[in-house]
């Protein structure tokens, strides 16, 4: 079962909500109170909790992907990464021309 999130946006502010969500989420994680392993709620389901498009949620999640912070757990769902963060994903497409170039 997901965890809940203390998470708010505030729609006043020059910030995006996709921003505000992201940074609230990757502060929960470097302050320990988001451990290694805990399942985040669902793109839904936060989405619903905070009343923003899907699509705002997607967009935090994701980055917090690219950075290392969260993996993705199939159709379980997402969760907090065991690693530090750090460390974006590169793209196969590039790593397997530059294979094929080599021989």
């Amino acid at each position: 079962m997901a965890t809940k999130v203390n998470v708010r946006v505030n729609r006043k502010r020059p910030e995006s909500m996709t921003r505000q969500i992201r940074e609230q989420l990757n502060e929960l994680i470097d302050k320990g109170e988001l451990i290694a392993g805990t399942l985040l709620p669902s793109e839904r389901e936060l989405a619903n909790t905070l009343n923003v498009a899907r699509n705002v949620v997607r967009g935090a999640y994701e980055q917090l992907m690219d950075t290392g912070k969260l993996v993705s757990e199939g159709r379980k769902g997402r969760s907090v990464s065991s690693g530090r963060g750090g460390t974006k994903k590169k793209s196969s497409k590039k790593s397997s021309k530059s294979k094929a170039r080599k021989k």
